[in-house]
């Protein structure tokens, strides 16, 4: 079993003496300016990823949550303290539905020396109103941390709780049990884990969850996203063919109901963990036999609790048009057989976005339509729609229009409510630049931007369509 307080001084010195300034935890930063980052893995149409990623991996999550009590939406973000700058500070605040208004943000850690948003946060809030934030490391380069508010529904300072190898967290909170928290470590350089804790303070061991190795190979790795509904818990996740991320193909699914004794296929399956063949029965559809890369994005539950799986292929991860068509599709489960729709076609691998259900009508926010940097990471917000659940689907409204920069990573809240219904950030991924905030109602029609410079306490964010 795992305790661990600490503020860790040491490090904190460290980090202190390579910036020559204390770091900035804790404080308020005047305005809501997002993290912008470049992979620097170049081809012929750029990046292979790039741009304001603060709203950065499909693999945080959930950053955003809506409470009934405290009628807020409350937010993670990777930040920055000014736009010429790339130092990532990992931020929290909230959307008040009552006074229309955000209060300046929270430092709630200061990377200091690094600039990559693979350790943006994710959000939890417990059953007494404790936010906590989940601060993703690398592997065992930089590790990972748990926050909690020190105050509930309160996003002014935060205590770190524990200090552990934890890369792209997905914790689930439950009012009965606690935290149910799925993440990666990287040993077969990306394989997946859980862990689990009634508060968040004492913790179970690690358990591993999936680490696939074709015959032959000696790595394996994995994406995942994660969810829960009706009491049973579920991932679907992808494989990286000895452990290559630019191979990432297949989808897979498994499911818990006794919060990870046993796990199960769709169908009832006993799966033996950790799950270690490909053509296991998790394999829910094999695109690696037709050459296809797989990127996940969202999931979600139809009216009867069954899970969806929002997911891009492609022909391969260099962008261009060499490796399109980049079809945006949606798995389900029906008459005893996984299925896929095609919702729609974007122009780059890492366009991202969030799936919507409400009974029948199933509604994808992402940025799908080509943006003012084309073949790059983001473009323009489009809303797409579906009468019929996921079977077939029409662009209903475009979200942005006109922008100087793309957009990307448009999040979906926890109980999402309006105005506050999608949330993202921009940039221009061809070259530094600024990256600025917004967020969306459910139907597209009003748009908000955060306030890039603050000079009260709290502002109204500011319109910015009709």
């Amino acid at each position: 079993m795992r305790i661990d307080f600490a503020v860790f001084a040491i490090g904190g010195l460290y980090c202190s003496m390579l910036w020559g300034q204390p770091p900035l935890d804790n404080r308020k930063i005047d305005g809501y300016r997002g993290i912008w980052f470049a992979l620097e893995q170049y081809s012929e149409y750029g990046d292979k990823y790039s741009g304001g990623l603060g709203t950065y991996t499909a693999k945080h999550r959930p950053l955003a949550i809506y409470s009934p009590e405290a009628e807020k939406t409350f937010f993670v973000y990777g930040g920055t303290t000014q736009v010429d700058e790339k130092r990532l500070l990992c931020m929290i605040s909230c959307y008040d539905h009552r006074t229309h208004s955000v209060p300046q943000p929270t430092v709630v850690v200061d990377k200091l020396e690094v600039i990559d948003p693979h350790d943006d946060p994710s959000l939890a809030i417990d059953k007494d109103g404790y936010l906590w934030v989940f601060v993703s490391g690398r592997a065992k380069k930089r590790p990972g941390f748990k926050y909690r508010s020190d105050r509930p529904y309160s996003i002014e300072s935060f205590t770190k709780i524990t200090e552990e190898e934890m890369t792209y967290p997905q914790p689930l909170w439950d009012d009965r049990e606690g935290f149910f928290h799925f993440f990666t470590k990287y040993t077969g350089v990306r394989e997946l884990y859980y862990e689990m804790s009634a508060d968040g303070v004492i913790w179970s061991d690690d358990v591993k969850l999936a680490g696939i190795v074709e015959p032959g190979a000696t790595k394996s790795g994995h994406y995942q996203v994660s969810g829960q509904r009706d009491g049973f818990i579920c991932t679907f996740f992808n494989r990286h063919p000895d452990g290559v991320v630019d191979k990432r193909t297949d989808l897979y699914y498994a499911q818990t109901k006794d919060r990870g004794k046993t796990w199960m296929t769709i169908d009832g399956d006993r799966l033996e963990l950790p799950l270690t063949m490909v053509d296991s029965g998790a394999r829910a559809i094999d695109y690696s036999s037709q050459g296809k890369n797989v990127y996940l994005k969202d999931l979600n539950f139809d009216r009867d609790g069954n899970p969806l799986c929002l997911y891009v292929t492609s022909k391969g991860h260099e962008p261009g048009p060499q490796n399109g068509p980049r079809e945006w599709r949606i798995a389900r489960f029906e008459g005893g057989e996984w299925k896929t729709n095609l919702v729609c076609r974007s122009d780059h691998n890492y366009d991202m976005g969030s799936l919507y259900v409400d009974g029948s009508q199933w509604m994808v926010i992402a940025p799908t339509d080509t943006g003012p940097q084309p073949h790059q990471a983001g473009g323009e917000v489009v809303r797409w729609t579906s009468e019929d659940s996921g079977k077939t689907w029409k662009r209903t409204a475009p979200i942005t229009r006109d922008s100087p920069r793309n957009h990307n990573y448009a999040r979906r809240p926890v109980n999402a409510r309006d105005p506050f219904y999608s949330f993202w950030a921009d940039g221009d991924p061809t070259g530094f630049s600024e990256s600025r905030l917004y967020f969306s109602n459910s139907d597209g029609s009003r748009v908000f931007e955060l306030p890039y410079y603050m000079n009260g306490v709290s502002e109204m964010p500011v319109r910015i369509s009709p």
